[in-house]
């Protein structure tokens, strides 16, 4: 088995959509769900020019290794899935729909250019906390002035890896923000963490539940079919709670079952988009 056809199956993958899905200007975000505004794109698998990003440099020093191997073994203990992140191998991403992609952390100020020139993104969201940056050796600073340089709006957002707790929290303010680039219309919105398969997706899969009017599995499988990786259910139904209850005497999120908040009514849903568009002013 080649190369290409190995990292179908891997973790670590690059995917692009089919040429005849242009970007649609006409579809700036979802708040009518009885209005087909959200398409998701059809996609492939392989590794293109213009899905990853390969860092030039053929050295492997054992530092870099042992950096991956733990974070690898962080998240497989953390998260429960089996994926990896290899980050010798570049920028990797999935375009989710025409203007929402999801992805890894940008390792250097010409994968801003890319992002740029190849996928038209003018908006990035970053879920990293500095010490995932540091951890990585990666010049934040760097990337946030090439941001500047080519007009795009760059956001931050930190929640703590492998921290279903710290996601949950800072999901409705990381939507806020995600809701407010993709009503812009601009163009793009790449958001990502370090690996970009827990704190990214996740924010996406709640903007698809919370501003798309699908329930949350419709979203997770809607994406995760797309991008394989496994982002906390958990933390997006607390979130869906936290945003939806006010009642000084609801009862606790923690004892409620598995499935609660998996789905919302049609009020619950508007008044979470009310609150977490308030959160754009803050």
């Amino acid at each position: 088995m080649g190369a290409s056809s190995l990292a179908c199956f891997s973790s670590l993958f690059a995917v692009f959509p089919s040429h005849n899905n242009a970007h649609n200007k006409s579809l700036p975000f979802c708040s009518n769900p009885s209005k087909p505004l959200f398409r998701l794109n059809k996609i492939r698998c392989g590794l293109p020019e213009s899905g990853i990003r390969q860092n030039p440099s053929s050295s492997r020093t054992s530092s870099s290794k042992n950096r991956m191997e733990e974070y690898n073994l962080a998240m497989k203990k953390m998260m429960r899935n089996p994926y990896e992140y290899h980050h010798e191998l570049g920028m990797n991403y999935t375009l989710i729909a025409d203007n929402l992609i999801v992805g890894s952390q940008p390792q250097k100020p010409e994968d801003i250019d890319f992002l740029k020139e190849e996928e038209g993104v003018a908006y990035i969201l970053n879920l990293q906390q500095d010490k995932d940056v540091e951890y990585w050796g990666i010049d934040l600073q760097s990337v946030i002035e090439r941001c500047k340089e080519l007009g795009i709006h760059h956001m931050r957002q930190p929640a703590k890896d492998f921290d279903p707790d710290s996601l949950r929290n800072g999901l409705p303010k990381a939507v806020s923000l995600l809701e407010w680039a993709i009503s812009e219309g601009k163009g793009k919105v790449y958001v990502h963490c370090t690996a970009g398969l827990g704190r990214a997706p996740a924010v996406a899969i709640a903007y698809l539940y919370w501003f798309c009017g699908m329930n949350l599995n419709t979203a997770y499988e809607a994406l995760t079919s797309k991008r394989p990786c496994g982002p906390s259910k958990k933390a997006i139904r607390g979130a869906t709670y936290d945003l939806s209850k006010n009642d000084p005497g609801k009862e606790p999120f923690e004892s409620l079952p598995d499935n609660a908040f998996e789905d919302i009514a049609d009020w619950e849903r508007n008044l979470i988009q009310d609150r977490v568009r308030s959160l754009q002013r803050t």
